[in-house]
C-alpha cells in the first residue's frame, strides 16, 4: 500500500486565512507522512521522488520557510518545529541514499535548505557528504550558474547579479568545497572586483564582498588547505586596488568591512609561508574607515515591561560614558550629546567616529547638528525632581536601633544545638583518647637516640642531597645567571669591590642599572637584593670585616715610595758593639772592614781586637769583645739575617 502525496504548503496569504485549529491539524498530517516517507526502503524513496511527491512538498516548505515574514507566526510553533525537524531528516535520506534526486539538486531548492538551517550544526556534514557521493551531479549546476554569474558581473550592469549572489551565498557558506570550486580558476574572482568597481547600489556591492570572503576564507578552511590559491588571489586583488580609491576597490571592501585578515591569520596560525604573512601585513594598509558601514544591531524583543522614563532625569551607561570620553580627548570642542549622536550612527564605533571627523565625510544630518550640544545627563535639574515628587504621609518615627551583641561563636554547631552531647564535659576531661599526646614511652625513647654532643653538621637539606635547586630567580620573575665561583670567591670579589667603590652596593635605580653592577652580578651570580644586602651585613658584623681584611692581607699591591737599598753608615757617636760600621766613621774600604785578624776598621789604629797588642784601644776592645759574647756569635743570626732580608725585600 502506497503512501498518499504529500500536499506543497500554501502561500502566507493562504496560511493567515486559516483558523489555528485547522492549520494545527494541517501540521499534524504533514508531521505523520513525512515521518512514513523517512522510514521508506531505498527503492519505495526513489519511487516516490520519480513520482514527484517528495519533489513537490519539499521546495515549497523550505522556499516559505527561507522567506519567511517576521510577522508570519505560522511556521514557528512548536509543531512547526517538528515538521522541520522531520523534513531534515527526509533530505538526508534522499541525498545519501535516494539513486535519482530529481529536482532536489535545483540551486534554489539547496539556497533556501541552507538558508532554513543555516544554525544547524549537522548541516555542514549532510552536504560534505553529498559533495563526495554526488559531486558531479552537483558540479554541473553549479558552473552553469558560476557561468551565468561571471557574464552579469562583467558586463556593463553588474547590480542585475545582485539577486542570484544573495541566493548563493548561503550555499557558498555551508559546505566548503562548493567555496573552493566557485573560487578555483581566475575568471570568477576577476569578474567579482570588476562588477564592484561598477556597481552603483550598495546592496550589490555587499553582496559581492560577501561571496569574495566566503571564497576566500574557504581556501584555508576546508578539508585540504590551498594557500598557494588563496596568495594568488590576494596578490590578483592587490594588484587591482592599487591606484584606486577606497570606494572602488574590493580589497579594501574586504579589509574594512569583513573580519577577513584576522580569519586567515588564526586559521594559517603556525604553517603560513613567510611571503604570504608579509602579504596579509600589506593588506591592512588598505583598511579605509571612511567605507566603513555601520554594524548590524541585533533585534531584541519588545518587552513588556515599563519603558524606562526618556528626557533629562535618564542615566546614560558608564560604557557609553567611557566612550564619549575617549571621543572628546581627541576633539575637546565636541559637546557630549553631539557626540552621543556619533556614537548612535557608527554603532559606538569610536575609530570610525574619529575616522569620519578627521576626513570631514559626515552625514548631512550630522554635518547640519549643533556640535557644542551637551548630554542630557548633563542638563539636570534638581529642583524640577523635587516638584514632581508625588506627595506621601510623613511615616512613623522609628524606635533608636540597638545593636545585637554579637561573637565568633554564634551560630556554631553548639548554639544550633547540633553538637554530639558524648563530646561534651565538665572539667578537664579524664579519659585519654588516641589522638591525644604522645605515649611517654616513645617520648623518652627518642631523647635517648638523641646525641647532645654531636658535633657533626647536618647535611640532609644540602641540594645535592635534596634532589631540588635553589630558587635563583630575580624578583621580577625572570631567571637569575648561574653562580661560576664558591662563596669565599663570592666574598673575596664582592669585598674587593667594596673596598674600591662603596657607593657600587647603592639601592637606587642608576646603581642597580649601571655597568660595574651588571658586571658585579655576572661574576657573581647574585641578585642585587643579595649583593645589597651583603653590604648591609658586612657593616653591622665588624668580625667579619676584620677577617676578610686579614684574607685579602694588608698589602694592596701598591708600592707607593721606593727604598734605598744601598749601605749608609751610622750617624757619628750612634754606633753599638754589634754595628756594622766603624766606631771611628771610617767607611769600608778594600780590605778595611774586616781585616786579615777579623778586626774592624780600616787601619791598626783603629782601636779593635786584632789590633797591637799593649795599646789601651785593643784592650779595651777585647774586653767589650768578651763581655758581649753572648749577643753576638751564633745566638743572633736569625734576627740580624731578617732584618737584612726586610731591608733588600721591602720599604723599612
Amino acid at each position: 500500500m502506497s503512501l498518499p502525496p504529500l500536499a506543497p504548503i500554501p502561500p502566507s496569504e493562504v496560511r493567515v486565512s486559516l483558523d489555528s485549529s485547522e492549520w494545527d491539524a494541517f501540521l499534524d498530517a504533514w508531521i505523520v507522512l513525512v515521518e512514513a516517507y523517512a522510514r521508506l526502503s531505498v527503492k519505495e524513496l526513489s519511487a516516490a521522488i520519480s513520482s514527484g511527491s517528495i519533489s513537490g512538498f519539499l521546495p515549497s516548505y523550505y522556499h516559505e520557510l527561507a522567506h519567511l515574514d517576521a510577522q508570519d507566526e505560522s511556521l514557528r510553533t512548536p509543531k512547526a518545529r517538528s515538521l522541520q525537524k522531520a523534513s531534515f531528516v527526509l533530505v538526508r535520506r534522499v541525498f545519501v541514499e535516494a539513486s535519482s534526486l530529481g529536482d532536489l539538486l535545483d540551486l534554489d531548492f539547496l539556497s533556501d535548505f541552507c538558508r532554513a538551517h543555516v544554525r544547524s550544526t549537522r548541516l555542514p556534514s549532510l552536504l560534505d557528504e553529498l559533495w563526495n557521493r554526488r559531486q558531479k551531479e552537483v558540479q554541473k549546476p553549479l558552473q552553469s550558474r558560476k557561468t551565468v554569474l561571471t557574464t552579469l558581473l562583467d558586463s556593463s550592469a553588474p547590480d542585475t547579479a545582485e539577486v542570484t549572489l544573495s541566493q548563493m551565498a548561503p550555499v557558498i557558506r555551508a559546505p566548503t568545497d562548493v567555496a573552493v570550486f566557485f573560487m578555483t580558476g581566475s575568471d570568477f574572482l576577476d569578474a567579482l572586483a570588476s562588477g564592484y568597481a561598477k556597481a552603483a547600489a550598495e546592496k550589490t556591492r555587499k553582496a559581492i564582498t560577501m561571496t569574495t570572503y566566503l571564497g576566500l576564507v574557504a581556501c584555508v578552511t576546508g578539508k585540504t588547505s590551498n594557500a598557494s590559491m588563496l596568495s594568488d588571489h590576494l596578490y590578483s586583488l592587490k594588484s587591482q586596488a592599487e591606484g584606486k580609491p577606497p570606494n572602488q576597490s574590493l580589497m579594501a571592501d574586504l579589509v574594512t568591512n569583513t573580519p577577513l585578515l584576522a580569519k586567515l591569520r588564526k586559521s594559517l596560525s603556525g604553517k603560513t609561508p613567510e611571503r604570504l604573512v608579509k602579504l596579509l601585513d600589506t593588506l591592512d594598509t588598505f583598511r579605509a574607515p571612511s567605507i566603513a558601514r555601520q554594524q548590524r544591531r541585533p533585534r531584541r524583543k519588545a518587552s513588556k515591561a515599563k519603558s524606562a522614563p526618556s528626557g533629562p532625569t535618564q542615566e546614560i551607561h558608564v560604557h557609553r560614558m567611557s566612550l564619549v570620553t575617549q571621543v572628546q580627548d581627541l576633539f575637546p570642542d565636541l559637546g557630549a550629546g553631539f557626540v552621543l549622536k556619533l556614537l548612535d550612527e557608527y554603532g559606538d564605533d569610536v575609530e570610525q567616529v574619529t575616522a569620519h571627523l578627521l576626513d570631514d565625510t559626515l552625514s548631512p544630518q550630522l554635518q547640519s547638528a549643533n556640535r557644542n550640544e551637551q548630554a542630557p545627563i548633563f542638563d539636570t535639574d534638581p529642583q524640577q525632581a523635587v516638584d514632581h515628587l508625588a506627595p506621601s504621609s510623613t511615616p512613623p518615627p522609628t524606635e533608636p536601633y540597638t545593636p545585637d551583641r554579637r561573637n565568633m561563636y554564634d551560630d556554631d554547631e553548639l548554639d544550633r544545638l547540633e553538637m554530639d552531647t558524648a563530646r561534651l564535659h565538665i572539667g578537664k576531661r579524664k579519659d585519654t583518647t588516641t589522638e591525644g599526646p604522645a605515649n611517654k614511652s616513645a617520648i623518652m625513647a627518642a631523647l635517648a637516640a638523641f646525641d647532645s654532643d654531636d658535633d657533626e653538621r647536618d647535611d640532609t637539606y644540602d641540594v645535592e642531597d635534596v634532589g631540588g635547586t635553589i630558587d635563583s630567580a630575580h624578583p621580577d620573575g625572570e631567571p637569575g645567571t648561574t653562580a661560576t665561583m664558591t662563596g669565599e670567591e663570592n666574598d673575596m670579589a664582592l669585598f674587593t669591590a667594596y673596598k674600591s667603590s662603596p657607593a657600587l652596593f647603592g639601592r637606587t635605580f642608576d646603581v642597580r642599572r649601571g655597568q660595574p653592577r651588571a658586571a658585579l652580578k655576572a661574576d657573581t651570580g647574585m641578585t642585587d637584593e643579595a649583593i645589597e644586602g651583603w653590604a648591609i651585613m658586612l657593616q653591622r658584623d665588624p668580625k667579619r670585616l676584620k677577617k676578610l681584611e686579614a684574607q685579602m692581607g694588608s698589602f694592596d699591591g701598591k708600592q707607593i715610595d721606593l727604598a734605598r737599598t744601598a749601605f749608609r753608615e751610622s750617624a757619628p757617636g750612634t754606633e753599638t758593639e754589634d754595628s756594622d760600621a766603624p766606631a771611628d766613621g771610617a767607611g769600608r774600604g778594600r780590605g778595611g772592614f774586616r781585616g786579615r785578624g777579623r778586626g774592624r776598621g780600616g787601619g791598626r789604629g783603629g782601636g779593635n781586637v786584632g789590633g797591637p797588642s799593649g795599646e789601651a784601644a785593643t784592650v779595651q776592645a777585647q774586653r767589650r769583645k768578651e763581655e758581649n759574647k753572648g749577643s753576638r756569635a751564633n745566638h743572633n743570626r736569625r734576627n740580624q739575617r731578617a732584618k737584612k732580608m726586610a731591608r733588600g725585600g721591602f720599604p723599612g
